[in-house]
């Protein structure tokens, strides 16, 4: 196999079949090894003799010899660099170095390939570390070629003892059930390389996750398994080969391998998308290795070794997006199970209250131990991956398609999954769901596309994912839907018709509709008021969004009327503190800025802000939201610095929590920089115009209103810098558009 594959097992050009799983070479198929036996001698005294064959003399130059990588070896230098730094250390102990990963991922040819270039090593011992017999077997060989002794200890005891620079080469060490430092020498010297598919056992040296390969290489190597020359044509056609098959190495091999025999370089592409998993399935005869399965065989042994609540984990997680799964989907899930009188999904074969069951711990509460120990047996195996920066975990994409070729009943496991994020969405705090949306609107629009049918069930709350997350044309299409089905199920009058009605109104209110989302606001309100009168809680969100559409009509003094109201009577019933209180009472203080109104501006966002901030913290987005506004409010009145040090404050921490590239953190910038204009500190605010304009153009398009503010504010900026044709130029640009 390549270097660029080979995962943990094929050493390249070695004869023989694989070990306990089933992957790479075992010794025993190496060399024959006589029977130790024991002579008796005359004087009736027993003595331990070796006899040592032909068979074993020969054996020895294998034993002492580690294979060579694969003649299609190819990339992999970040690795090997890694690890030539590591072995040219004088640390004056013993070195292990850990190639861990998926399994077909090219661990055992990367370490083949550096024992190759590696020529310090004196002696150089291939162990198949499958399991523990075959550890055990392969030291035992080593001990009896080298007449150190009988048992695997011996040899280790012999290796403790021989302070040339020496190397164990443990391969395939995958059982995550074997502790490998049983086959550690005990001592301060020597050389130790191990590969594994196993997570963990980095733990025992320096360590390299081995997975996908540079795109270039990966061209290289399916060039090479494929034996097509390095034209421009054929990289290229390489190029879009190797994208769909992630640059994993053992797909390329196996794409290599099959391109050989059909000569199908041109084809294979549309071939691979219509029969994905045949050929992810199909090992060809004539391989560069002795590798032992195909990609998705291959991570079947792994599977197979899954207790019944972390199979199901992986087999549920085939149906969200592949990144940022977290555990908080799950453990919110299992609160609204916990909350709930009626039983859901009883009757199915494959339920969410069952799966969510095995992570029910005795308090009858979510329990994060019992989650987190089937989480570290998928990751015994490589096959799941954990990210610390944003505390949630990734799959694959190979692996996370591969999974859902594990199902025998897929519909029920995606129904499952469906059940699962709606729960889950429904326990979402509406001051979190902002930010909550950016890390499930991808799982949202896997479920979608994997049954848009079963799907239909959670329109409202997937809609509210994607309203959150400001994709609002996704969310008016299943909401157009949901109201279409409760018109005919239940009726214009029907409180669900209503909501669904208001939440329809309130995206055409954001996708800059007013003029629709007044209409049906209008209509909305008047049957809430006569279905559950004036002040009934859905009266008053109505009343807010259409405050809210006449503030984006442009109606400011309609829009203070609304909001008037609806603040005095949220404080009726709700309290002082209520989110929703204080979000009226936000925009309340919004529309009086507008209306040059500062000084009552400013004294209801300090209130808002003092709330928010002892509420949700400093950090939430609310309370960011209301400290920028208080900015603007800030720079209305002239008092700049005031204004700037919010600001300052707002980008850093929505950067953190955004992102460099979200509307909001640009939105932030924006206004910062024009604060910097405010002040006289020109220089600043063209650098913040700059990144802003750059951005805005990429993610709005040149033609969008936020835009062509940056584009005016940064000619406003060129000219007070004395750049008068820079100037000139953005705003013939404006202008124009």
């Amino acid at each position: 196999m390549s270097g660029g594959h080979g995962g943990s097992g094929g050493s390249g050009g070695s004869q023989g079949g694989g070990g306990g799983t089933g992957e790479g070479p075992t010794l025993q198929n190496h060399i024959k090894t006589e029977h130790l036996t024991m002579n008796i001698t005359n004087t009736g005294s027993a003595v331990n003799t070796v006899h040592t064959s032909p068979a074993v003399v020969q054996g020895s130059q294998v034993i002492n010899h580690c294979p060579p990588p694969s003649q299609i070896f190819h990339g992999r230098q970040d690795v090997l660099d890694s690890m030539h730094r590591f072995f040219s250390q004088d640390t004056r102990k013993q070195k292990r170095y850990v190639l861990y990963g998926l399994g077909g991922a090219g661990k055992t040819q990367i370490a083949l390939k550096f024992i190759e270039q590696w020529e310090s090593f004196k002696d150089r011992f291939f162990v198949d570390a499958s399991n523990k017999d075959t550890a055990e077997t392969g030291l035992k060989n080593i001990a009896a070629t080298k007449e150190t002794g009988r048992s695997s200890h011996d040899v280790l005891i012999w290796l403790a003892s021989k302070h040339e620079d020496w190397l164990l080469f443990l391969d395939n060490a995958d059982d995550p059930t074997m502790n490998l430092n049983q086959f550690f020498p005990k001592c301060n010297h020597g050389n130790i390389i191990i590969t594994t598919r196993n997570h963990n056992a980095q733990m025992h040296g320096a360590h390299s996750k081995v997975s996908n390969m540079e795109e270039s290489d990966a061209v290289a190597l399916l060039l090479k398994s494929a034996q097509y020359a390095t034209s421009a044509t054929n990289k290229t056609l390489a190029a879009e080969i190797v994208r769909v098959l992630w640059y994993f190495p053992l797909a390329i091999v196996q794409a290599g391998a099959f391109i050989l025999e059909t000569e199908a370089l041109g084809t294979y592409l549309d071939l691979f998308l219509k029969n994905k998993t045949e050929l992810l399935k199909r090992k060809s005869t004539q391989m560069y290795d002795n590798y032992a399965g195909a990609v998705y065989t291959t991570w079947e042994m792994s599977f197979s070794k899954l207790s019944t609540p972390a199979a199901m984990f992986l087999q549920l997680c085939s149906f969200l997006h592949q990144d940022d799964i977290s555990e908080d989907i799950f453990a919110r899930a299992t609160d609204h199970i916990v909350k709930s009188v009626n039983q859901i999904s009883s009757n199915k074969e494959v339920n969410a209250e069952k799966f969510l069951s095995y992570f029910i711990g005795p308090s009858g509460k979510w329990n994060s131990l019992q989650f987190m120990e089937a989480i570290n047996e998928i990751k015994q195996y490589s096959l799941i991956n954990y990210n610390h920066e944003r505390d949630s975990f990734s799959i694959h994409p190979l692996v996370h398609s591969w999974s859902q070729t594990t199902l025998a009943n897929s519909e029920s496991y995606n129904s499952c999954m469906d059940e699962i994020l709606w729960m889950s969405i429904t326990e979402i705090p509406r001051q979190d769901m902002e930010l909550a949306s950016l890390r499930l609107v991808s799982h949202v629009d896997s479920l979608i596309q994997a049954n848009p049918e079963l799907s239909n069930n959670f329109s409202m709350q997937y809609a509210s994912m994607y309203y959150y997350a400001g994709q609002y044309t996704k969310a008016e299409a299943l909401i157009v839907g949901e109201m279409e089905r409760c018109r005919k199920c239940y009726g214009d009058d029907n409180p669900d018709t209503l909501r669904a009605m208001d939440f329809l109104a309130l995206i055409y209110d954001n996708l800059n509709q007013f003029e629709k989302a007044e209409k049906l606001y209008a209509m909305v309100l008047e049957k809430w008021k006569t279905l559950l009168g004036d002040d009934h809680l859905s009266t008053l969100n109505t009343m807010h969004y259409l405050a809210n559409n006449y503030d984006n009509l442009g109606q400011f003094e309609e829009a203070e009327k609304l909001y008037t109201v609806v603040l005095e009577k949220r404080k009726k019933f709700l309290g002082d503190d209520d989110q929703d209180t204080l979000h009226t009472m936000h925009s309340l203080a919004s529309i009086y800025d507008k209306l040059g109104q500062f000084a009552e501006a400013e004294k209801l966002y300090v209130v808002v802000l003092e709330k928010r901030k002892k509420l949700l913290g400093d950090n939430h987005l609310d309370t960011l939201q209301t400290m920028h506004n208080l900015a603007i409010t800030y720079n209305n009145l002239g008092r700049f610095k005031e204004a700037e040090k919010l600001y300052v404050v707002v980008l850093e921490k929505g950067k953190k929590l955004l992102g460099d590239d979200h509307i909001d953190t640009l939105q932030t910038m924006h206004s910062l920089a024009v604060t910097y204009d405010n002040l006289g500190q020109f220089n600043e605010a063209e650098k913040l115009e700059v990144v802003v304009l750059e951005k805005r153009r990429k993610l709005l398009g040149d033609d969008h209103l936020d835009t062509l503010h940056t584009t005016n504010n940064l000619a406003v900026t060129y000219y007070n810098l004395g750049q008068f044709k820079e100037a000139e130029r953005l705003q013939v640009v404006v202008l124009e558009k």
